[in-house]
């Protein structure tokens, strides 16, 4: 996989947040995140950061934006840093994982226990991004 700076999405972006751990890429509704290789991503070293710098910029506590996390790199999530996020009265309105590995898979397992939402998973940044452009549609349809 590759990052989304290599895709003609990258055209779309409207605001890009570089951090030593990774990237943020802001688009109209929807976010992308780029972690880099070998981050054991917390709520307090990563997560609250992004939050802050996000919700900043787009004026909002995430109720109405979709996350898509874009893991093109290797990196473990700790799945109860959720709670963390939840109990700042953050909330998403969508949460969506491009993955092609298996390890991944065993994450979002874990990620969904945590999460008060259902965790979409793709295999192509494209899908994902065609599913947060369409996500009134498409989830009035599930």
């Amino acid at each position: 996989m590759i990052s989304v700076k290599e895709t003609k999405l990258y055209d779309e972006v409207i605001k890009e947040i570089n951090y030593n751990f990774g990237d943020v890429f802001v688009f109209d509704g929807f976010i992308i995140s780029e972690v880099k290789e070998g981050i054991s991503f917390s709520w307090q070293n990563h997560a609250k950061s992004i939050t802050d710098d996000v919700f900043e910029f787009t004026k909002t506590k995430g109720d109405e934006l979709i996350l898509i996390s874009h893991r093109i790199h290797s990196y473990s999530v700790v799945p109860t840093d959720w709670l963390k996020f939840f109990g700042k009265s953050f909330n998403l309105k969508g949460y969506g994982v491009v993955s092609n590995n298996n390890l991944s898979l065993v994450n979002i397992v874990v990620e969904n226990l945590f999460f008060k939402k259902r965790i979409r998973r793709f295999s192509s940044i494209e899908a994902a991004v065609q599913w947060a452009k369409n996500y009134e549609l498409v989830e009035s349809e599930d």
